[in-house]
């Protein structure tokens, strides 16, 4: 199926369409008590149906029969305990991401988190920290196994809830970005950089010319559980203050994201408060990266909030925006071109660098695993056992060099990493626990080891931490 088909089928396309109504609770935050903060949780592992659009309804697994799967809401220092409960024939993880946790409940493999066995259960116990919007994902690995990992719908937001209101919103909507029914090819456009024209200091003076391997991609995109066009809409009405919180909960790629006549006031980056909100037309958010920014509802209308590229759009990547009392077409016209750029909500570096360094260099090895792609970090491919040692409550500088043609959503789990540099700028007080490293690029990041216990650090696009992309960090 084409993609203009299936968009139109999904009722946005065709001119007059009437949108297809779903149940209202796949987009709009519930205010009543399943969204309260709570300290114990039950997660059931098992086959779930996704309804997309009527013409298309996926199979696949979730948890507690639908995907995303429900929202965990905590308060921040309160102990809490979660219940997995694995109705599957594989291990699984449940990985908790941007908590400051011990490895045994961290939810990796690697860190040596038990697994959650075939048919049983196990509890993870652990006080939630810091406040802010985070979320739980599998950690499973894929390989050559496009059904396993975070291809699948395991996923959903897990929101802190800290001392401090952000605000008073008249809305607050949780919305995911999603891929669906992935496959193998060696014809992969990335679509994925942040500014083509910035600085490339990483790149090679001889382009690697040897044939490339597979990579992962897919063609049917939503927000939450439905495709653009086959959901209730967000009806609004002018003057609102609406809140987005937004999850790349993607396998494969970095999305961008916007809303026509409208910008984005950012406040906080994978949940943690910026230094510097500021307004932007276009948000760029790599696998496992969180924004949260409001948008004041100032032009009147019926509009997709979407993905500006074409493909990614007519593929699903996108919601209606319905201003009160406007009944037309949905419409959709181009963002001002823009390059996403962290350091615009960071403040000038005043705190001298850290003296302890930490080098990582990154690089792809076409078909270095048969017929997939291999990564390696500083020439090797996971896990760096020895590698990179930590003393306990030093603070590192942690640089970046990214000699491939992606552009990376580089994952440290367990701490909090703040932007020193990056696309040749330098700034502070961006603290994140995914950072995109662009094409060719370079970034420092600094972070203070204070989480003692195995740390794994990863690339979070699934192929690439299965080839390779990915190193333990350990306490000496």
């Amino acid at each position: 199926m084409q993609r203009r088909d299936f968009l139109k089928i999904a009722g946005v396309a065709a001119a007059g369409s009437r949108l297809i109504g779903q149940q209202t609770q796949s987009f709009l935050a519930p205010t009543g008590p399943q969204d309260v903060a709570k300290t114990d949780f039950t997660l059931k592992i098992g086959t779930v149906t996704v309804e997309l659009a009527p013409n298309r309804i996926l199979s696949t697994v979730g948890y507690n029969g639908i995907s995303p799967g429900p929202r965990l809401r905590m308060k921040e220092g309160v102990p809490v305990t979660v219940n997995v409960v694995n109705d599957t024939d594989v291990p699984e993880f449940v990985h908790f991401h941007g908590l400051l946790i011990p490895s045994d409940v961290d939810g990796s493999e690697e860190e040596g988190t038990p697994p959650v066995p075939p048919h049983g259960s196990r509890s993870y116990r652990f006080t939630p920290t810091p406040a802010g919007t985070r979320w739980y994902h599998t950690h499973t690995m894929s390989m050559d196994d496009l059904h396993r990992g975070s291809y699948t719908g395991m996923f959903g937001f897990l929101i802190i809830e800290g001392a401090n209101n952000p605000g008073n919103f008249d809305q607050e909507h949780y919305l995911a970005l999603r891929d669906w029914e992935p496959y193998f090819t060696n014809q992969f456009m990335d679509n994925d950089d942040l500014d083509a024209s910035g600085p490339q200091p990483e790149k090679p003076a001889v382009k690697d010319t040897r044939p490339a391997g597979m990579e992962v991609a897919s063609d049917i995109f939503s927000i939450n559980d439905k495709a653009l066009g086959a959901g209730e809409p967000i009806r609004v009405d002018r003057g609102q203050r609406v809140m987005f919180h937004f999850l790349n909960a993607s396998a494969i790629e970095n999305r961008h994201l916007a809303l026509p006549g409208h910008k984005f006031n950012v406040i906080a980056l994978d949940g943690n408060p910026v230094p510097t909100p500021a307004a932007v037309d276009v948000l760029m958010l790599g696998p496992g990266e969180r924004i949260d920014a409001w948008v004041e509802m100032n032009q009147p209308g019926v509009w997709i909030m979407g993905a500006p590229e074409d493909m990614v759009r007519e593929g699903g990547l996108g919601i209606v925006i319905e201003y009160a009392n406007q009944k037309r077409t949905p419409q959709w016209t181009p963002p001002p071109k823009s390059s996403w750029d962290y350091t615009i909500f960071g403040k000038p570096s005043s705190q001298p660098a850290p003296t302890e360094k930490l080098d990582m260099v990154f690089e792809k090895v076409p078909r270095g695993a048969g017929k997939f792609n291999q990564f390696t970090v500083n020439g090797k491919p996971y896990p760096h056992e020895q590698e990179f040692l930590l003393k306990q409550g030093t603070r590192y500088r942690l640089t970046f060099h990214n000699r491939t043609d992606d552009a990376h959503p580089l994952h440290l789990h367990r701490h909090q990493l703040e932007i020193a540099e990056i696309y040749g700028k330098a700034t502070s007080g961006v603290v994140k626990d995914t950072v995109v490293v662009p094409t060719f690029g370079r970034a420092s990041v600094d972070f203070t080891a204070d989480q003692p216990g195995l740390t794994l650090f990863h690339c979070h696009i699934q192929s690439h931490m299965d080839y390779g992309f990915k190193a333990l960090l350990r306490y000496a």
